[in-house]
């Protein structure tokens, strides 16, 4: 099993705030080192929760010129906000930048404010993000994509610069819904998905079709999914918990303004609710993730976890770090992942 650095960090609305993206470098370096397989960053606009990572790849072509064999990766690209094209050329340049690392996860994205920026792709956006997709690995290869150009006239179009890698890397994200992980295994493409609003239970029989379906699909292939568990690493469970309970408390208030099923684990409508019941509603959430839903504590601890996870069809692990730990505990935290890489890599 593999584990990596994922970031969806709740910004700090401060204009200009020194050392923004300190936590995101500094802890793409620890990675670099540590052997941890590869770095996510997602694609959100328009809020704070997220705000600081409006295009994946501009931070990654930062990360390229940082590190030296981390991947680098988006988690995810927005795919009905892009052309296709547009996606090809800034993931070409972070793939030349380092040397061949890029990979893609690709979203059909969930908040409608997004869509401020394409709202006629909204309500076809299930559709839009696998035709995307594929068209996007067709543009990488080097073929070329029929289009019209400024006067509505026919023309082919290739993507530049070339590439290192021949094939990107490609995934399909899915908050929980099982024909998200059909579509991927019917397209030869990994998945990635968390536990906001599903329990490892649920995430099980989701991968055990898409193990199926990529097996009938394309002749034994195996496929690979990626689990994003909230993480924080430090020397006892007890100490870990004291760490993260009022940042990530506070996190699972920002992110209920996004999907209220992460927050209170069923759909129902959060605007009405006043400080209190959304304190008592938070306070619940935090103990279901710390217990069930993230891999915290001792690296002693995850190392007894991990093997139960991998049993349930995962291969790798995308740790996000980001949702207000201090920063200093975090970066330690990253550092600890790395000796629990050491471990499982025996």
């Amino acid at each position: 099993m593999d584990l990596s650095l994922f970031y969806f960090a709740h910004d700090s609305t401060a204009p200009g705030q020194a050392g923004r993206y300190e936590l995101l470098i500094e802890g793409a370096k620890l990675a670099d080192r540590s052997g941890l397989a590869a770095v996510w960053t997602p694609e959100r606009h328009f809020d704070p929760f997220g705000g600081a990572y409006p295009n994946p790849a501009v931070l990654g072509a930062a990360l390229a010129m940082c590190t030296q064999r981390v991947g680098i990766r988006a988690g995810s690209v927005v795919a009905p906000l892009h052309h296709p094209a547009r996606i090809v050329e800034e993931w070409s340049v972070v793939d030349n930048l380092s040397g061949g690392r890029a990979g893609v996860a690709f979203a059909s994205g969930w908040n409608t404010v997004d869509f401020a920026l394409r709202p006629e792709n909204h309500a076809d956006r299930r559709t839009l993000v696998r035709e995307t997709a594929e068209e996007v690995r067709r543009l990488w290869r080097g073929e070329a994509l029929s289009t019209t150009d400024g006067l509505g006239r026919p023309v082919d179009i290739r993507a530049y610069p070339p590439a290192v890698q021949p094939e990107l890397p490609v995934w399909l994200t899915s908050a929980g819904g099982v024909d998200t992980f059909r579509a991927a295994a019917r397209m030869k493409a990994g998945i990635l998905t968390h536990l906001l609003g599903q329990s490892l239970e649920e995430v099980a029989g989701k991968i055990a079709e898409y193990r199926r379906v990529a097996a009938e699909e394309h002749d034994g292939w195996p496929g690979h999914v990626v689990l994003m568990l909230h993480t924080l690493l430090g020397d006892d469970l007890d100490q870990v918990r004291e760490q993260v309970r009022e940042p990530f408390t506070n996190y699972l208030k920002s992110s209920a303004n996004l999907t209220a099923k992460s927050f209170t684990g069923k759909d129902m409508d959060l605007s009405e609710l006043n400080a209190a019941d959304m304190d008592y509603l938070a306070a619940r959430a935090f103990n279901r993730y710390f217990e069930t839903g993230g891999l915290f504590g001792s690296v002693e601890r995850a190392a007894e976890l991990l093997p139960h996870v991998q049993a349930l069809g995962v291969d790798e692990i995308g740790c996000l770090v980001d949702f207000g730990v201090e920063s200093r505990a975090v970066l330690d935290g990253i550092d600890k992942l790395g000796k629990l890489n050491e471990i499982i890599s025996r």
